[in-house]
């Protein structure tokens, strides 16, 4: 009679101990994902912050928190690649290589370092690396800056002397940007050079419409230029005399209008 309650004890003990063992364990691990969320968050934050003051050519500040990161998470793609942008600024362009190169080793699938890099090995006139870094990142279909790629790309292929590439980049990036005034110009300025002149016609038209509608957007010795070539190859002799004009007066120290001298003269 006696080993009967005492057996039932032991079983209930039993299973207490157990129901605590299991509590246990569930709190360590809910604390462990909590600590690994609040890292991940921090981390984020410090390269958030790196970024804007290294936007605002604070290097030192940018620097503290990339530490920071990288003290948190040695590995974290988004802080190596950040650091690259930090060792490119100060001319350390060995250090910043490695950087960028460890940021896409430790994620390949890291779109905005592949940027960086791309912008960098431009920047370094390594044009082929580089279009393979903006082929590369094009294809990230989810990539929120999916235009900007396509004109870094279209700039590549113009350096590399691939025109047809070039202009087939810069109507993606129009395409993707509901027509922004840089893609329509580097468009337009393709298209003529392509000899297609009736396309380049179109999106010129475009982009002074919306020069027109935004009064923040000025004509460029570029912009000036294209639109002489194209008025002058439709036989459009006033617009181009007027585009002309403007050129002179507001840019007569640009190549450009070197360019369009040049061109009065020989009569083109």
């Amino acid at each position: 009679m006696t080993s009967e309650p005492v057996n039932r004890v032991r079983a209930v003990f039993a299973m207490v101990l157990l129901a605590m063992l299991v509590t246990g364990c569930v709190t360590k691990t809910d604390s462990r994902f909590a600590r690994e969320a609040d890292r991940d968050k921090a981390v984020e934050n410090y390269v958030q912050l790196a970024t804007a003051y290294i936007g605002q050519d604070n290097i030192d500040r940018a620097r503290s928190h990339l530490d920071r990161a990288l003290e948190l998470a040695p590995e974290n793609p988004g802080a190596l690649a950040a650091q690259g942008l930090v060792y490119q600024s100060e001319g350390e362009p060995e250090l910043a290589e490695r950087a960028f190169k460890d940021a896409l080793d430790s994620d390949p699938d890291y779109t905005r370092g592949r940027v960086y890099y791309g912008a960098f090995l431009y920047g370094q006139r390594r044009f082929e690396e580089a279009r393979d870094q903006f082929l590369a990142a094009s294809r990230d279909t989810g990539y929120p800056e999916r235009a900007s790629v396509f004109f870094n790309l279209g700039l590549t292929e113009e350096r590399v002397g691939d025109l047809d590439g070039a202009v087939t980049a810069y109507r993606r990036a129009v395409e993707l940007s509901r027509g922004d005034a840089r893609s329509l110009l580097a468009l337009s300025r393709t298209l003529v050079e392509s000899g297609e002149y009736q396309a380049a016609a179109r999106h010129y038209s475009r982009l002074i419409t919306l020069m027109q509608r935004n009064r923040n957007l000025r004509h460029s010795p570029e912009s000036l230029y294209t639109g002489i070539r194209i008025a002058r190859q439709l036989g459009d002799r006033d617009q181009a005399s007027s585009l002309g004009l403007q050129l002179k007066n507001n840019f007569p120290n640009s190549v450009e209008y070197q360019q369009y001298r040049v061109m009065t003269s020989n009569g083109q």
